[in-house]
């Protein structure tokens, strides 16, 4: 399986690739940004450019891949509403149609979150925003999966670029696992989230929207599945 990764300088997106960069049925791994990881690895090749949503001169470099990792996001916290909107919907359905002319068939996981709206009718702005997002996506793609982590304890050293989220992760750090085995259908671990991707990626999920306490048994069926080959 090649897999197309975007966001891996991120703390979800490189847990992500870290996973499959391990992962030995995996034998492409190709990451899409403004900035390069800074990893080397056999496996790994890295397409920097500064605007993710025009490719003139490297769209072939997107060809021939089986899945797509979209792990981009920003808090809205962080931004106005109009640039969310930029950073959220505009940016990931750019991208979704881009991939979708060249394979319709690839997988698409989007990274969402808990609370999404689906209606995009509710009072929340960035649920709404989100809903609107995944309802693109899953249009696009028959072989889309939407990812919604509430919280997730970064196990390999994975730092969020979002300052809200740093603040907030330094914060809860210490309890993380106490709250990962008190409340189990809320806290997954990062690798936990890599490890589901490839797993719906290579074989598919019931549900095309995951929540958290989803991702883990994703997460497990995966190891489970690793164990018996």
């Amino acid at each position: 399986m090649k897999v197309l990764i975007y966001g891996a300088t991120g703390m979800v997106g490189r847990a992500v690739l870290r996973e499959c960069l391990i992962d030995p049925g995996i034998t492409a791994v190709q990451t899409v940004g403004r900035s390069a990881t800074g990893l080397s690895h056999p496996k790994l090749v890295e397409l920097v450019q500064s605007d993710l949503t025009r490719y003139p001169e490297t769209i072939n470099d997107l060809r021939g891949y089986d899945a797509c990792f979209f792990c981009l996001g920003v808090s809205s916290g962080d931004v106005g509403e109009d640039q969310y909107v930029r950073l959220t919907y505009d940016l990931t359905t750019a991208v979704a149609r881009i991939l979708a002319g060249l394979n319709a068939k690839m997988t698409f996981v989007y990274v969402s979150g808990a609370g999404t709206d689906s209606t995009e009718s509710g009072s929340v702005m960035w649920a709404r925003v989100k809903g609107r997002t995944e309802n693109a996506v899953l249009a696009l793609f028959e072989n889309a999966y939407m990812f919604r982590p509430a919280a997730i304890e970064p196990v390999h050293g994975e730092i969020s670029h979002t300052r809200s989220y740093r603040i907030a992760y330094r914060v809860v750090k210490p309890v993380l696992p106490l709250l990962r085995r008190l409340f189990p259908r809320f806290v997954i671990t990062s690798e936990e989230i890599g490890r589901a991707m490839i797993r719906v990626a290579r074989s598919g999920w019931p549900t095309r929207v995951l929540e958290s306490i989803d991702i883990r048994d994703c997460a497990r069926a995966s190891r489970t599945s690793a164990a018996r080959t």
